[in-house]
């Protein structure tokens, strides 16, 4: 039997950008992504705080300590800018090793999105 366990989760960050004429996915500042140890094109969960909304999508990485968290696609109809988000990714492992497993969970400038 395999679990599905939180494996990864960026805390409160800010939408910076809703860009709804592009293909889809997550833009995420690349600083925010390695702390986190998220892959480009891995599947994430988000969840927009102010109003309730939850999207699944895939990683792109973005620019270097430019603090960016836009949602792309149909997901920009969901969240506004300044919205605070969790963005979760999950990964799947037996139960022992879940039983040991420690997410990695960042907790950036909620203002910024950079980290503290």
């Amino acid at each position: 039997m395999l679990l599905e366990v939180l494996k990864s989760k960026i805390h409160r960050v800010s939408v910076t950008e809703a860009n709804l004429n592009y293909i889809g996915s997550i833009t995420i500042d690349e600083d925010l992504v390695e702390a986190a140890g998220l892959y480009e094109n891995e599947k994430v969960t988000i969840v927009n705080i102010n109003n309730g909304e939850r999207v699944d999508t895939y990683v792109i990485k973005g620019e270097r300590g430019s603090g960016k968290i836009c949602l792309n696609g149909a997901a920009a109809r969901k969240f506004e800018v300044g919205d605070l988000v969790i963005i979760m990714a999950y990964a799947q492992m037996t139960p022992e090793e879940a039983s040991t497993f420690k997410p990695k969970v960042v907790f950036p400038d909620s203002i910024t999105n950079k980290l503290v």
